[in-house]
């Protein structure tokens, strides 16, 4: 086995971290500059327009408090090990997030979190993670059907046999999934995570949807006062249902972190678009969500990136501070 010195390992330790919000900051620049859908004169226009220091501020709480609901998530499921601190959680959470701004589908994020616990651990928190990130995309589903369905009522984009026959696909696949629950594939089975689930207490399970539940409704509605400043008058119901089935399509497509507003946005301008709203005020809004709650946490994300420091194999310990 090759032996790695002390300082050779501080070295590639930090040329990682270098590495990460190196390549942060670089596709977040490269994302915003290269993008000739924006036009930044036409929002300086309305912005000077609309202006409001409230209204700014009001905007800015909502993804302060989007983030902090999936703080308190990954608190609350941890505390199934051991409890944090909200100051654990959050330096976690966030660095966690910049880790995984450029892998797919945010894969790096279950990485990430696992670093900062022992690795006896890993498996454990990957599992935690797993169900943290779930619970969010079972309330996208679950909204953005219920979102879909209200808009095809409304706009008739697909004819009611094709929606027919897609729950009949779907309705299919729970029972196949369902009668194949036993099957094991490298040692895991259906039957056995959803063991693994019911083993974590129902008041961790409760406090967790309904944390989930509250950031849904928080990101969704900053979405919804979005389109309120950029002078988009439509229905409550209409603009809360194309933002569901927006947010429930873009999920299901395997996308990067940093390419996340790329894919809601090309999404939404299909489904505003029917609605009349403005191609580039579709964009420029997809694009502020993108920097309000993804580049301003992987901002923060990377001082605790660049400050993280790696578990000794001899200390067990922890986050809490709680020997274990």
């Amino acid at each position: 086995m090759i032996s790695i010195s002390h300082k050779a390992k501080q070295f590639l330790v930090l040329l990682i971290k270098l590495l990460i919000v190196g390549g942060a900051f670089y596709f977040i620049y490269s994302q915003l500059s290269n993008n000739d859908k924006l036009d930044w004169e036409k929002f300086i226009i309305l912005f000077k327009k609309n202006q409001s220091v409230v209204g700014i501020g009001f905007i800015l709480l909502l993804s302060v408090l989007n983030r902090f609901f999936e703080i308190l998530k990954w608190q609350n499921l941890v505390s199934y090990l051991h409890k944090i601190s909200l100051s654990d959680a959050t330096k976690q959470v966030l660095g966690a997030l910049t880790a995984g701004l450029f892998t797919p589908n945010g894969v790096g994020e279950y990485a990430g979190k696992a670093l900062f616990f022992e690795k006896s651990k890993a498996k454990k928190i990957i599992f935690l993670n797993l169900i943290c990130n779930g619970i969010q995309m079972i309330l996208s589903v679950v909204f953005g059907i219920f979102g879909l369905l209200y808009f095809n009522a409304n706009y008739n984009v697909i004819s009611t046999n094709t929606v027919a026959i897609l729950f009949g696909l779907f309705f299919l696949l729970f029972l196949v999934t369902f009668g194949l629950k036993k099957i094991t594939i490298k040692g895991y089975s259906i039957e056995k995570i959803v063991h693994k689930i019911n083993e974590i207490p129902k008041t961790i399970h409760q406090k967790n949807i309904f944390l989930a539940v509250c950031r849904y409704l928080v990101f969704s509605h900053q979405y919804y006062f979005l389109f309120l400043a950029f002078d988009v008058d439509l229905p409550y119901l209409t603009l809360m249902a194309t933002i569901a089935s927006v947010y429930f399509l873009a999920s299901s497509l395997p996308t990067f972190q940093f390419l996340d507003f790329a894919v809601k946005g090309s999404v939404a301008v299909y489904f505003f678009g029917i609605l009349g709203v403005n191609e580039w005020i579709v964009i420029f809004i997809s694009t502020l969500m993108w920097f309000l709650n993804v580049v301003l946490p992987v901002i923060i994300g990377s001082y605790y990136v660049m400050n993280f420091k790696m578990l000794s194999p001899t200390i067990s310990k922890g986050e809490g501070g709680e020997t274990q």
